[in-house]
């Protein structure tokens, strides 16, 4: 028998908490007709645990009254486990008449997301497993359901064995609480994370838990007295406003005290949030507080003018409170507050009042994406999102039954190496619903796809034509490219042996383990066959390489400017072809060696005493004075000098840091002149005199000089 009792109480707090928000007896209506089918149907159904599972739909539909869901999800939660195996399009067809299709639609993406389980503890299954979840619920509701359900499992799993909480916590961690995180449901991702430490690492959550309740009344008394200075100070100010105190998380002062920190080390312990009426009283109140309190410096974070992805909008700050205590202070609006808590899923309530709706589920499977990209290239976000969201999607399956997601006009290949990379490299055929299919052909919704592999076999480049994916696209040219680096090796290697032979020395006693190892810690390469690669890709010359286990070399720096000093200067001479001077046809032009102007900058000529006109930047500073003796001069197109630029790097490196720079200009092709180095207390900054054909080049040259990691800044110079 059901517990009636408990689940008549269950069904009064529904009931209460609907009626705070959702004003349409319509919808109240359907709702209470939702609820008859529960107890109608879950009767005597039982869940894992032995319980009543109607207390478990219960328990989920008040969460969901919880977050403000619509009258939607909650009839879609309450009548959603109606559906089984054995009863799956009967049952199907009964909501539709009861609830209408919108609810029959959300009610069939839960019962397929419920079968999905995670394989294993890798973050790329767990990665996949979240965007078939996203693929297959055709509405954000449909997660927001699946999050109340687990949220009520993870209360009630105390009495299961510990194998079975692991294996509720580990998807809920890896898959649930990110996609929580990125919808915006504070409400529920903190208890989530909370519940999941309480059963993954029991004695640790227990510790912070005993830590807490036995300094708590002595932390509520920070919270009351700083809660009463602050409503003092804002209603001074005419600011209407209701404020909340609270303790940090269990699972937030895990996190701090798991990177290293002690107990008597964590500050921020204390939380208070305060809600004004409008956005511009938010900014208000912050100014009021830190003109009280001291804050605490890069603590203060605008999230109102830059929200977060996830819709979340609020003021942060940290600041000294009474009794010296470090308090984190969130001000935020009504409404703020209630998607800060909410997230998404208070959208789907249509108050009369107005808050703002999400019409397309294309922004809402974009924010669980960004999530499961993080650790993606750049370049492959746009395709990948492309390939997840733009096009149309198709569900597949192995012979054992898994489910593959692939974009619309996907092909054998994209499916074998959606599966793993190397049944893609091996691939020789397909079978697709028990008949043998050519590779490049289409696979549609439902297709049983079986892989047929040789050893032997290897990728075709022709594949590159067909396949769809940006996965197969990556792995075939991975391929490739491998290839072409075992060439390149071989032939760095060749060139090294060949120089050496040149020099009439010993290869194996030139290329020693410990000749090896300096070349290779001198170039900053990874290995033995690194540094063949670069030999091969004509990075550097065999030559330039062995000089750096010539003994009678001081360093790579000495070595380096010996090179570059014993370069000959190019001397001041005439060019005239590379300007055009007004009014005059023939005279002698030279370029100014104080701004050193190369081609593409904005320039002005200047008339000199007896040596014709002299070039220069038009904001260098050495004219900016002169007036009577200026002349206009314009570069004539298509002239081909170089021109020499100087350049100044400033470093935080204090050690051979040049080799990176000279490395750069090789690479770019630009000549480095001079070079002056000038030791600092912070680092080495680095004068260069550089030699360019025109400034697009020059400022390809100073951008990759700047993300060099001892980089600090790069910027032309005068004398």
């Amino acid at each position: 028998m059901c517990d009636f009792m408990n689940s008549e109480k269950l069904v009064r707090q529904l009931r209460e908490e609907i009626q705070k928000y959702i004003s349409k007896q319509e919808e109240i209506a359907v709702i209470e007709d939702a609820i008859s089918f529960a107890f109608e149907v879950y009767a005597s159904k039982k869940c894992y645990n032995g319980t009543d599972f109607l207390l478990h739909v219960l328990r989920t539909a008040v969460i969901l009254a919880n977050l403000h869901s619509d009258y939607i999800a909650i009839v879609s939660c309450l009548v959603n486990w109606y559906i089984t195996d054995d009863n799956e399009n009967e049952a199907f067809s009964v909501i539709k008449d009861k609830f209408g299709s919108e609810v029959e639609e959300i009610t069939h993406s839960l019962y397929r997301i419920n079968q999905l389980k995670l394989k294993d503890d890798a973050e790329s299954s767990a990665i996949y497993l979240r965007k078939i979840l996203v693929g297959l619920s055709t509405d954000v509701r449909v997660i927001i359901v699946k999050l109340a359900s687990r949220l009520d499992n993870l209360r009630c799993i105390y009495t299961v064995s510990s194998d079975i909480q692991k294996e509720k916590c580990k998807t809920t961690e890896k898959v649930l609480i990110p996609i929580a995180h990125r919808l915006g449901i504070n409400y529920i991702k903190s208890e989530l994370e909370d519940l999941c430490l309480k059963y993954t690492h029991p004695d640790e959550y227990e510790q912070i838990s005993e830590n807490l309740n036995a300094s708590r009344r002595e932390l509520d008394g920070f919270l009351d007295e700083m809660k009463s200075e602050l409503s003092t100070l804002l209603s001074e100010n005419g600011i209407k406003f209701r404020i909340k105190g609270r303790v940090k998380s269990i699972h937030s002062l895990y996190h701090k005290l798991s990177m290293g920190k002690r107990w008597s080390e964590i500050y921020d312990i204390l939380a208070l949030r305060i809600i004004v009426d409008k956005e511009s009283e938010c900014y208000l109140a912050i100014g009021l507080i830190h003109s009280k309190y001291r804050p605490i410096p890069r603590r203060f974070k605008d999230y109102i003018a830059q929200p977060k992805e996830n819709m979340y909008q609020s003021l942060h700050t940290g600041v000294i409170g009474p009794n010296g205590k470090v308090f984190e202070v969130q001000i935020r609006t009504e409404e703020m507050d209630e998607i800060a808590e909410c997230g998404v899923a208070s959208h789907w309530s249509y108050k009369e009042h107005g808050a703002k709706a999400i019409q397309s589920l294309m922004e809402q499977k974009l924010e669980i994406f960004r999530d499961s990209i993080e650790k993606a290239n750049d370049a492959d976000v746009e395709t990948e999102f492309k390939e997840m969201f733009v096009e149309q999607m198709i569900y597949v399956f192995t012979p054992n039954g898994d489910v593959i997601e692939l974009p619309k006009g996907a092909t054998p290949v994209d499916f074998a190496y959606r599966i793993h990379s190397h049944i893609g490299d091996t691939m020789v055929g397909a079978i697709v619903n028990d008949q043998i299919v050519p590779i490049d052909c289409e696979l549609s919704n439902n297709d049983i796809v079986k892989i047929n592999t040789n050893e032997a076999s290897t990728p075709k480049k022709e594949w590159l034509k067909f396949v769809k994916t940006n996965q197969a696209k990556n792995k075939i040219k991975a391929y490739f490219s491998k290839q072409d680096k075992d060439d390149l090796t071989e032939r760095g290697r060749e060139l090294l042996h060949k120089e050496i032979r040149h020099r009439k020395a010993s290869i194996t006693e030139t290329l020693s383990a410990a000749n090896i190892a300096k070349m290779v810690d001198t170039l900053k390469l990874k290995d033995a066959d690194d540094l063949f690669l670069a030999i091969g890709s004509q990075r550097y010359t065999p030559s330039y390489v062995l000089s750096f286990i010539d003994e009678n070399r001081e360093s790579v720096t000495d070595l380096i400017l010996e090179k570059i000093s014993n370069r000959s200067q190019v001397s001041k001479r005439n060019h005239k072809n590379a300007f055009s001077v007004a009014g005059c046809d023939d005279i002698l032009v030279t370029v100014a060696n104080c701004c050193t102007p190369v081609y593409g900058d904005d320039i002005v000529g200047f008339i000199t005493k007896g040596n014709g006109v002299t070039v220069h930047k038009s904001d260098c500073l050495n004219i900016k004075d002169e007036t009577a003796r200026l002349i206009d001069v314009s570069w004539r197109e298509g002239n081909e000098n170089v021109y020499t630029a100087r350049l100044l790097i400033r470093t935080n490196g204090i050690g051979n840091d040049l080799l990176d720079i000279v490395t750069i200009s090789r690479e770019r092709n630009v000549n480095i002149e001079t070079v002056n180095t000038v030791e600092k207390a912070g680092g080495i900054d680095y004068e260069l005199l550089v030699r360019v054909p025109d400034i697009n080049l020059l400022k390809i040259f100073m951008n990759d000089l700047e993300r060099l990691d001892f980089v600090k800044s790069v910027e032309r110079s005068s004398k």
